[in-house]
């Protein structure tokens, strides 16, 4: 991913509004986040601009929201930014950008949620509600919803360098889980829609609990277990029994398995960005950590 030579302010998103969306250009205008792959921009109370920082594959994955999100949100329980206007790439930006409403709430990563039932009932319910089959034509995912073998590779190497940097009190308890994951049967059961990338700087929290989930830049249909890992990366301790109590249709042991190691690989990645500096964008991500931290606590904890 390289980030794009055009230095993105006020300025240059109202002009972009003025030449793609005029309708919206004198909307109140203000920096609302710096995330991991996008710039967020307030535009007036109910809606926001975002723009990539990386041209590469920002825009099919923009393109992807703007076409399927819209269709999934009505039926989703936590609101979701839906997108209103598509912009194209131009001689001013050379990146796809998008316009869409706006949630309110505080990322998990900064406000972790606090009410742990609460937490894992809304989580359950989002969860049931995105997980149905997908349509034919529906976007696969980039690099997830495979088997997990296909992520050995790159397991082995998160592992290595979280070791070699003293970050995990027991790698071979990390180990563990991954290897038992990996030996788990693999999804044999329709496509679903999975929202793709549920770590806690794409969920938002107020007063404990979820209030809105963000981000469907990863979008895709497949195995179910690459979201509910998310039950180890977001609730408190002791609330993933309770998720999965709340989860329709119960999940079988071979998939909760193999979300254990989707977990692994989400966590040992949120530990790495946050800790050993490889923050990848201006800023760094060092509110990863933490969560990285707790969910390999948590699954090893469990293991076996």
């Amino acid at each position: 991913m390289t980030h794009t030579e055009v230095e993105v302010s006020a300025e240059l998103v109202r002009e972009l509004l003025r030449e793609q969306h005029p309708d919206l250009a004198d909307h109140p205008l203000e920096l609302g986040a710096l995330g991991w792959d996008n710039q967020l921009w307030r535009l007036g109370e109910d809606l926001v601009v975002r723009l990539p920082w990386a041209a590469r594959s920002s825009d099919a994955l923009l393109r992807k929201e703007h076409a399927w999100v819209p269709a999934l949100a009505p039926r989703l329980p936590l609101p979701v930014p839906v997108p209103q206007r598509l912009g194209e790439p131009s001689e001013r930006f050379p990146c796809s950008w998008i316009v869409t409403t706006w949630v309110p709430g505080e990322p998990a990563d900064r406000a972790p949620a606090t009410r742990a039932a609460a937490a894992a009932d809304s989580l359950a319910g989002f969860l049931t509600a995105l997980h149905r089959p997908a349509p034919a034509g529906a976007p696969a995912g980039r690099d997830r919803g495979g088997p997990l073998t296909d992520h050995a590779e790159g397991f082995a190497r998160m592992l290595a360098s979280a070791t070699e940097a003293g970050l995990l009190p027991d790698p071979d308890a990390v180990r563990a889980v991954w290897e038992d994951a990996v030996a788990a049967p693999g999804w044999a059961g329709p496509a679903l829609w999975l929202h793709g990338d549920l770590h806690p700087a794409n969920i938002l929290t107020a007063d404990g609990t979820f209030c809105g989930v963000i981000d469907f830049g990863d979008l895709f249909a497949g195995d179910p277990a690459w979201d509910l890992a998310a039950a180890w990366l977001l609730l408190p301790d002791g609330a993933a029994d309770r998720f999965h109590a709340a989860y329709r249709p119960a999940a079988d042991q071979a998939t909760l398995r193999r979300a254990r190691g989707c977990a692994v690989l989400k966590a040992l990645a949120c530990v790495l960005i946050g800790d050993a500096g490889d923050h990848g964008r201006p800023g760094g991500k060092p509110s990863w950590g933490p969560p990285g931290h707790a969910s390999l606590r948590r699954l090893t904890a469990t293991a076996g």
